[in-house]
């Protein structure tokens, strides 16, 4: 009893340091917002001051006393909380605006043939919990990266369905305490390592590297199952964003967040996927089971929009190699459609067929007068996303991208600090973007330096900077063993671009924030 005791207390003194360490981090992000005085967009009260190697938001942080700010909202403004509850523990996974239930209390009628129903549906301000969601019983730290690739407590995600659901294809395994992760997949039972391999022979890369001598560095996996895919590519030196909906799979999201790899709840239904135009150089689709020949190929149309040019689309599926009537039928239709894309095959094998789009307008502007998919209108803005339907027309490339034949990218990881070429389409200039680098370098030495009395060695994986401005947080925690969701507020959506160009990822969301602090409204 005495050393059940003992490990019980060892056990809560290491919450204890964790949940301290998170509340640290949020505090700085939050408290700072320091993007908004980043170059580009600063606060007043930093207008007159250069940057001389110090941190100008550490540096004022006592003449701004955010603190005792914050301490008088409470007692002037009543919506203010002093305190906030717990949540019930049957919300333990609540996602407020992907909660299926909430649909049907609320009587909405999605169409589920376009999956409508995974999408976002907020609920209505009196239907909104102000409580703090709860963990699920038994909950214990997370285990640390990299040893979380391949395993997790199985008490943080209660689920064993998939498990049985999907043991033939080595996506999990119920080990005890913990679910292990082996690695398969629905295309690659043998493993994603050497799924990855062929996929680099398929496409003849230097030395059988994906990465492509670090050409290749953002991938979209569309049904990304428990994320092994993005997982394994992550020491290819290639970020994958994994989507997948919170279906009947139980939240595959869940158990690749617990593992410690990008990922995010989404879906190809009706609305374009929260990430500008050009930002990935290859899309991802294994047995993914999405009907890509729907509304006049309008999903195909918005991996088009996402990918860069000469971008590739690895599909593996049975469309891909099975001769039954139905299937030859689906590939026929499929083939005609990224034909009158401007699309070619650059490999075909086995279960497995590459596409790639291509590198400039050429093609389009040789196509029949009257040809579909129509390209889009010139008062079409791609990167514009938020809410946005998707629209069943080709992106055209910009003037200069089309003149260049690419998107004028380094290779990573040089490109992580490069100027990119779109910087002037957001209005900052490379003197800016170099400001911005050496004020968020100081700034995560400070931070490390704070939170080392209390942060473990791997205490933190998952990191979400909530404003994320050029994306200059995440950089400067390049040889940090984290990844970091960009987030950019709506109003400056435009800028999200420019952290995908550096070869980070990020998404839009509907952030609100005023003059000192911040909230988000999920």
């Amino acid at each position: 009893m005495k050393q059940k005791s003992e490990q019980q207390i060892r056990t809560s003194k290491q919450l204890t340091y964790v949940l301290l360490g998170l509340i640290s981090v949020l505090g700085l992000v939050c408290l700072y917002y320091g993007s908004t005085s980043a170059p580009g967009l600063r606060r007043s009260d930093d207008e007159s001051s250069g940057f001389d190697g110090s941190d100008p938001v550490l540096g004022t942080f006592g003449r701004n006393r955010d603190f005792d700010d914050l301490f008088e909202d409470q007692e002037l403004n009543p919506e203010v909380p002093k305190s906030i509850p717990i949540c019930d523990m049957r919300y333990s996974e609540l996602i407020p605006c992907l909660d299926r239930n909430l649909i049907y209390q609320l009587k909405l009628k999605p169409n589920l043939s376009l999956m409508e129903h995974y999408e976002r549906h907020c609920p209505p301000p009196e239907r909104r919990y102000n409580c703090l969601v709860p963990p699920p019983k038994g909950y214990k730290i997370p285990v640390r990266w990299p040893a979380s690739r391949d395993e997790v407590w199985k008490a943080n995600i209660p689920h064993t369905h998939l498990a049985e659901e999907k043991s033939d294809q080595h996506w999990m395994v119920v080990n005890g305490e913990k679910i292990n992760f082996p690695g398969g997949g629905t295309h690659f039972h043998d493993g994603a390592d050497k799924y990855i391999l062929a996929l680099a022979r398929m496409l003849k890369f230097p030395s059988d590297k994906l990465n492509n001598g670090g050409n290749i560095r953002n991938v979209l996996d569309v049904g990304c199952g428990v994320a092994s895919f993005g997982a394994y590519l992550l020491s290819h030196d290639i970020i994958a964003m994994s989507l997948a909906p919170n279906d009947v799979h139980e939240n595959q999201i869940q158990f690749a967040l617990e593992r410690g790899i990008p990922s995010t709840l989404g879906v190809l239904g009706t609305k374009r996927l929260p990430y500008p135009s050009r930002s990935f150089e290859l899309a991802h689709c294994s047995r993914c089971r999405i009907d890509w020949l729907q509304r006049d190929g309008i999903l195909l149309l918005e991996l088009d929009r996402l990918l860069r040019p000469g971008g590739y689309f690895v599909y593996s599926s049975p469309e891909a190699y099975a001769h039954d009537p139905e299937n030859r039928r689906i590939w026929n239709a499929m083939y005609d459609l990224l034909k009158s894309m401007c699309w070619k095959i650059v490999s075909k094998k086995d279960q497995t067929v590459i596409w790639a789009k291509p590198i400039s307008n050429s093609c389009y502007l040789k196509r029949v007068p009257g040809s579909r998919p129509p390209l889009c209108s010139s008062d079409d803005d791609p990167d514009v996303t938020w809410n946005v339907l998707m629209k069943a027309c080709i992106s055209p490339y910009s003037a200069k991208m089309h003149h260049e034949k690419g998107t004028g990218l380094v290779p990573w990881p040089a490109r992580l600090t490069a100027p990119p070429p779109r910087l002037e389409e957001v209005g900052v200039t490379t003197e800016e973007f170099h400001e911005d680098i050496g004020i968020w370098q100081v700034r995560v030495v400070d931070y490390w330096k704070q939170m080392k009395t209390v942060a473990q060695k791997n205490t933190f994986r998952n990191v979400m900077d909530m404003n994320s401005n050029l994306g200059g947080f995440a950089a400067a925690l390049k040889d940090k063993d984290v990844w970091v969701m960009n987030v950019a507020p709506v109003r400056m959506s435009a800028r999200l671009k420019i952290i995908y160009d550096r070869g980070l990822i990020g998404t839009v969301h509907d952030c609100f924030f005023r003059d000192r602090g911040a909230w988000v409204q999920l």
